[in-house]
């Protein structure tokens, strides 16, 4: 399987053919020791084939087991790779937004550490990123055991009925993003609700979303965190927060837009 397929083949990449944008690639990790060296080296490979200037932000959260010591070495033994670390776990949000704060590319993309996506398959958002501000992955069939299936649609569900976010997968952590979304849009989120948050603003700052299929993987190694009983309460805590956020938003919109008239 060739998103298995992690080698030491980065120099014969050096003569292909790049896009003149360069990318910061983010990694959140959270107790990821069995994953987080092939998880690196897969995207240093996978975005050297598309781009000259190429950025790995793994951003440890916290974790208690090797994580951190791992992405240090690989730090210390590549120039593109930047370890960022929280002292305690602060959930999947707070790290997506230390990688996004400490990002200096062009573009931006986040995947997850545990090697269920093919980075591989990145052409598939670049084709498209000239024309959108954000092009978000879904996963064309979701090898996720079936009460982690279930719990993702009735969320999307939950949310398409809150916010109406227009979005098919809306936790897909295979999203590339032009720098500029995250000068328009502030992010509080510190929890799971973090990808709602993201595409939500966005849909309401008029910006443009593509969705493309992309391929899914089941977790080889490592334990997912995804349903843990106080990640689910702190998402829903959340989802009604943005909502009132958006709320609030919309009312001053439309007050100043009276206001200008």
């Amino acid at each position: 399987m060739k998103s298995r397929k992690i080698d030491n083949e980065l120099e014969m990449y050096e003569t292909s053919s790049y896009s003149h944008q360069s990318i910061t690639v983010i990694l959140p990790a959270f107790n990821e020791q069995e994953n987080i060296e092939k998880a690196v080296e897969h995207g240093r490979i996978a975005m050297a084939k598309h781009f000259s200037d190429v950025e790995v932000i793994v951003v440890n959260d916290g974790s208690e087991d090797d994580t951190g010591k791992i992405i240090e070495r690989l730090s210390d033994k590549y120039s593109n790779v930047v370890a960022v670390h929280h002292g305690v776990n602060q959930g999947y949000g707070a790290a997506l937004r230390s990688g996004i704060n400490s990002a200096r590319k062009d573009l931006i993309f986040f995947t997850d550490a545990d090697l269920q996506f093919d980075l591989e398959e990145i052409h598939y958002l670049t084709e498209w990123i000239h024309a959108y501000d954000i092009v978000a992955g879904y996963r064309a069939k979701r090898a996720d055991p079936i009460h982690r299936r279930f719990n993702a649609g009735s969320w999307n569900f939950l949310v398409r009925l809150v916010l109406g976010l227009k979005v098919k997968d809306i936790d897909c952590a295979f999203k590339l993003f032009r720098r500029e979304v995250f000068n328009d849009i502030q992010l509080e989120s510190v929890g799971a609700m973090i990808n709602t948050e993201i595409l939500s603003l966005a849909q309401w700052k008029g910006m443009k979303i593509k969705e493309v299929p992309v391929s899914h993987y089941p977790r080889l190694a490592g334990e997912q965190t995804g349903a843990n009983i106080k990640v689910v309460v702190k998402a829903f805590k959340e989802l009604f927060v943005m909502r009132g956020k958006l709320r609030k938003a919309v009312s001053v919109g439309s007050a100043a837009s009276q206001t200008s008239s």
